[in-house]
């Protein structure tokens, strides 16, 4: 007996699903990208528990007969292409034909649809890849596909997804990506009966953004326009005090088509390279036209990456066009291009522990990171590093270090100050050994862990002025649902209208810090990460304590006098974890004597 054998097409069609269809948020993209290649000039998306009981894409656009609508769920099926030496031209977002039946194959699939010039639609009922129904019916024209239980047939793949927060959340990004890549349509988004999404449609991407992020965006906002002969860029980005900490708000759009690609991601981050924090990303729409054969995107199967024929020319428009929208001037194009410096041996150091513990337990051995292939970036040596502009970091008043309310503890080391170097870094001694201190992240370390200490409701100052903010949907909603866990940590807040609440109440210890950046950071961290609808609660938590006390905490560039280093060194040593910051970066390291010899090469 053969052991080769030939699959049917009901498992052929899952294996294929498990390629396109990811999640409820590749649903939706494929059926959308779909309505657009249809010529729909409104879009409605609806979904239900994350899209995991429900999706349903409603468009105005040509729709089909009844043949076509039957060969429409058949694999490898297309109106969009012929031949193979169609893809070097393809212009539609869909050209392979497998969307509709692999989600077919995978859900409890509707289609209906209907032509203008037909008197009756065409209704296609299929239940895990297996057709129950065709029929004529009296429908509106264009096309709605309803999916229901995703993924019911194949519970490996539905037991990875993640909570319905995270999934809509998904759904809610891409649906913002495709919005901006076409201002012409006009979409609406709602999830679990709440309209989370509505744009224009009007043609205008101003207006567009505006819809989305609200109006006071547009004031931030800076034009892109770069014109290189078969190469167009357009777009908007926003000002360098604008930013968010994820990368979810940077659109990338290719000849119409939504992407994600190393090479302009890079360049825009080159160019604010010496603007912002390293942990923050300012918005970015980026359109660029160029010629179709330039281009390959036959190379995912969810279509989201493309292959550019010359990268190099990309990330130097890219570039530019970003610095110069940025700068508000030219800006030449051989200052883009400078030598890659070589990094300087750097001496060992250590991490240390400063409180003394009973019975001391070896610290567990530090983990490597890992290693992310994105995190590699060549392009001939990325073409270049862009020459990082010194920025001093301005003077700021010193804020006076409080005493956390923790049981005094003898410290394993007494820590003699030396001074401060750079305004940044504390130097101390302790017997032979030296010791350097970021006085930022100890400082943080500090204010985190009195901040954690509270039992109740961590004390909170009102503004003077209370501020009233607008929020994007999503935001508004987690806000909304979590406005007691807020106010416990100290934001205070109420409801002011649609999207929008006011901030009464800020942590005391942050009373002195921009509230609203403060808040809006807060609420960006918090996005990030969240698996689950139980860590919503501790995520919050976590984020309001670790930024409240970033934001208080004494700053780099901030002058100490010897009195302020000695109570910072006497009241990081009383902390439970003063070797790192809340956010895991070292507040310590040392220097034994042997590690100077080494260094001045005396051994």
């Amino acid at each position: 007996m053969a052991n080769v054998k030939l699959l049917d097409t009901s498992t052929i069609n899952k294996i294929a699903a498990g390629e396109v269809v990811e999640r409820p948020a590749s649903v939706v993209k494929e059926l959308v990208e779909n309505s657009i290649d249809a010529g729909a000039r409104r879009i409605e998306i609806e979904i239900q528990n994350g899209g995991k009981a429900l999706i349903r894409i409603t468009d105005d656009g040509t729709g089909m007969n009844r043949e076509d609508a039957a060969l429409s769920v058949r694999r490898h099926a297309t109106s969009k292409l012929s031949t193979a030496a169609d893809l070097q031209y393809i212009s539609t977002l869909g050209f392979r034909g497998e969307a509709l039946p692999t989600i077919a194959a995978v859900s409890k699939f509707t289609l209906q649809t209907r032509r203008a010039d037909d008197e009756l639609g065409t209704k296609i009922k299929i239940d895990g890849g297996k057709t129950q129904d065709i029929h004529e019916i009296g429908c509106k024209v264009g096309t709605t596909i309803l999916v229901e239980d995703l993924f019911f047939n194949t519970p490996a793949r539905l037991k990875f997804l993640k909570a319905t927060p995270t999934e809509a959340n998904k759904i809610h990004d891409f649906i913002i990506k495709l919005a901006l890549s076409r201002p012409e349509i006009s979409f609406r988004f709602i999830n679990g009966n709440r309209v989370a999404l509505a744009t224009p449609g009007n043609g205008n991407l101003l207006d567009t953004l505006s819809a989305i992020y609200g109006i006071e965006l547009t004031d931030s906002l800076l034009t892109l326009s770069q014109d290189d002969g078969d190469l167009k860029l357009r777009g908007y980005v926003t000002k360098p005090n604008i930013l968010k900490s994820h990368r979810g708000w940077q659109s990338f759009i290719i000849n119409g088509r939504v992407v994600e690609n190393r090479t302009i991601s890079k360049a825009v981050d080159e160019a604010y390279k010496s603007l912002v924090p390293k942990t923050g990303f300012p918005l970015a729409v980026v359109i660029i036209d160029v010629p179709q054969n330039s281009i390959d995107v036959n190379v995912h199967p969810q279509k989201i990456e493309i292959k550019f024929d010359d990268d190099g020319r990309i990330f130097k428009v890219v570039y530019r066009a970003v610095r110069e929208a940025v700068e508000g001037k030219q800006t030449a194009t051989e200052h883009i291009l400078t030598e890659v410096a070589a990094a300087p041996e750097t001496p060992h150091f250590e991490q240390i522990n400063l409180v003394e513990e009973v019975e001391e337990s070896p610290p567990p051995p530090k983990k490597e990171r890992k290693k992310n292939p994105k995190d590699d970036f060549d392009i001939e040596q990325i073409l270049t590093t862009v020459e990082a502009k010194k920025n001093p970091p301005p003077e700021e008043k010193i804020k006076p270090v409080e005493k956390i309310p923790t049981p005094e503890k003898k410290s394993a080391l007494e820590l003699e100050p030396i001074g401060q170097v750079a305004r940044c870094y504390i130097v101390a001694q302790s017997g032979n050994d030296l010791y350097i201190v970021d006085q930022h992240a100890a400082h943080e370390r500090i204010l985190f862990d009195r901040l954690s200490g509270y039992a109740e409701k961590i004390p909170a100052q009102g503004l003077l002025i209370h501020q009233v903010l607008k929020f994007d949907s999503r935001e508004a909603e987690l806000i909304e649902k979590n406005l007691e866990v807020f106010a416990e940590l100290g934001f205070t807040m109420e409801p002011s209208g649609q999207n929008e609440f006011r901030l009464i109440e800020v942590p005391i210890d942050a009373s002195d810090t921009d509230a609203e950046n403060l808040l809006r950071g807060i609420i960006a961290e918090i996005f990030n990460g969240v698996n689950d609808a139980g860590d919503i609660a501790k995520k919050i938590r976590h984020a309001i304590l670790a930024t409240t006390a970033c934001k208080a905490a004494i700053k780099a560039g901030q002058e100490l006098n010897l009195r302020q280093i000695e109570i910072l060194l006497n009241d990081l040593s009383k902390t439970p974890h003063p070797h790192t910051c809340p956010h895991g970066r070292p507040t310590i390291i040392k220097f034994s004597a042997a590690d100077l010899a080494k260094m001045f090469k005396r051994t």
